[in-house]
């Protein structure tokens, strides 16, 4: 009955956060060699409602402290310090603003986004939102990491990643940027995040939906997960 009782919990919060949406946008097809659903390249409308509202240009400049860990172009080197590059503007910015509340703990990112104020952590966001998306070093060949992700495991509590993070990925829509871009992403960062929610040492996601989604998943399971979805 506890179980049944949580599912639906997962459930409720998922047709709450995404409402009617599709899993598959109208800019998805599916590869006819592989049978893949792949996504079609970028529509303007959808990269500027990723990219917001902010100053591209002046943001280069006003993140050249953060390009010195995420890179000139939103891409870190170091596998725990997350990518950035073509993440949806509204995401950084309330990660960055969670820093500033304390609601995320970093020892550097806490410091740092104390520094930022409204107008240069909109420009920041829609500098690192406007390069092009993070992409893995795939193929992505993790059996187990792909079927939890593309079709989950309801007898655990655990909904399709797919159907909050899109195709690949790599978003569902602009409009629903609450769920991040997490194709291509470092497989360290990605289950040192997983860990974190299971553990609740990290709580910033809607209704806390990923502390429920990844509970009751083992460690291989995690790490499956991590490494499919970096290679996307």
């Amino acid at each position: 009955m506890i179980r049944l009782k949580n599912t639906l919990a997962i459930l409720i919060s998922m047709a709450t956060l995404i409402g009617s949406s599709s899993a598959f946008s109208a800019n998805e097809v599916a590869d006819p060699l592989t049978g893949r659903i792949g996504a079609l390249s970028e529509s303007s409308e959808n990269l500027k409602l990723r990219v917001g509202s902010g100053d591209v240009t002046t943001g280069k400049d006003k993140s050249l402290l953060c390009q010195g860990c995420h890179g000139e172009d939103g891409n870190s080197i170091d596998p725990l310090i997350p990518k950035l590059s073509g993440q949806y503007d509204q995401y950084i910015a309330k990660q960055l603003r969670n820093y500033q509340a304390g609601f995320r703990t970093h020892q550097i990112m806490n410091a740092m986004a104390a520094t930022i104020n409204d107008e240069e952590l909109a420009d920041i966001s829609s500098y690192f939102a406007s390069q092009p998306r993070m992409k893995g070093n795939g193929p992505a060949t993790n059996e187990i990491g792909e079927k939890l992700f593309m079709k989950g495991n309801l007898s655990k509590m655990v909904v399709a990643c797919v159907n909050c993070h899109g195709v690949n990925g790599k978003g569902l829509t602009a409009n629903t940027a609450m769920f991040p871009v997490i194709g291509g992403q470092h497989k360290a960062y990605l289950l040192k995040q997983l860990y974190d929610f299971k553990k609740d040492d990290r709580f910033n996601s809607p209704n806390a939906i990923m502390n429920r989604i990844v509970r009751s998943l083992s460690d291989a399971e995690l790490d499956a997960l991590a490494e499919y979805v970096s290679q996307l």
